[in-house]
């Protein structure tokens, strides 16, 4: 029932998305500025494939991250100013359901971003990925845990007025063993290693994932009261 719930919210939120694409062409514009700077300041060393393997996870972590943080502070932010976050709390609902409905509606979004900056990064880099499906894997672990963080705080930030500059200074220092475990698996991956030499790294993000994934679950009820 509760899973029911959660994809009928991430739907309504998909749907509402979808029609007027703000946050969406917002963060796919922001990824995109980002690869296209930084291709423009190693325009010079576009030719040393070994320079642009050494930068290549930080660029793409880079525009992961704070592209996405332009989808996490309008999650509940909307929901605030338009009136409808007390109607979902009113909802005869569990309310770990409205926390995973909003995690899955940011994932898919944030997927979205990615698979345009992806390819981008490769064609103004000139660049070959390999280990495509561990670097899918892997990045599929890191926004799962950076989703699940950033909805949580995102959901406790939504009543303050500086939510905007206090959600980034809240979360930054939580994920900070995504970000370190996702680079560095994604720097083994693009120096062609396979799934036995990020093993700790996956590990490590499964963790992650699984203690706030449960840590939310727990206090969200908490979180999203006035």
């Amino acid at each position: 029932m509760i899973v029911n719930h959660a994809l009928h919210i991430a739907y309504k939120d998909l749907k509402t998305e979808f029609r007027t694409k703000q946050m969406l062409n917002s963060m796919i514009i922001f990824s995109l500025l980002v690869i296209i700077i930084f291709s423009f300041s190693f325009a010079d060393f576009l030719t040393d494939q070994d320079l642009i393997t050494m930068v290549a996870p930080g660029i793409l972590w880079i525009s992961f991250l704070f592209a996405g943080m332009l989808g996490l502070s309008r999650s509940f932010a909307g929901e605030k100013e338009e009136g409808c976050l007390d109607g979902l709390k009113l909802c005869p609902c569990e309310r770990t359901s409205l926390f995973q409905g909003k995690v899955i509606s940011s994932t898919v979004l944030m997927f979205i971003m990615e698979l345009f900056t992806i390819p981008l990064f490769i064609i103004l880099f000139d660049y070959t990925i390999t280990g495509i499906p561990l670097l899918v894997l892997v990045i599929l672990l890191g926004t799962l845990g950076f989703m699940f963080v950033g909805t949580l705080l995102s959901a406790l930030t939504v009543n303050t007025r500086t939510r905007e500059i206090l959600l980034p200074v809240l979360i930054f220092p939580v994920i900070i063993p995504v970000i370190i475990s996702s680079v560095t698996a994604t720097s083994k991956i693009l120096t062609g290693a396979g799934f036995a030499n990020i093993t700790e790294e996956v590990q490590i993000l499964v963790i992650y994932d699984i203690i706030f994934f449960i840590v939310a679950q727990l206090v969200f009820e908490y979180v999203i009261e006035d």
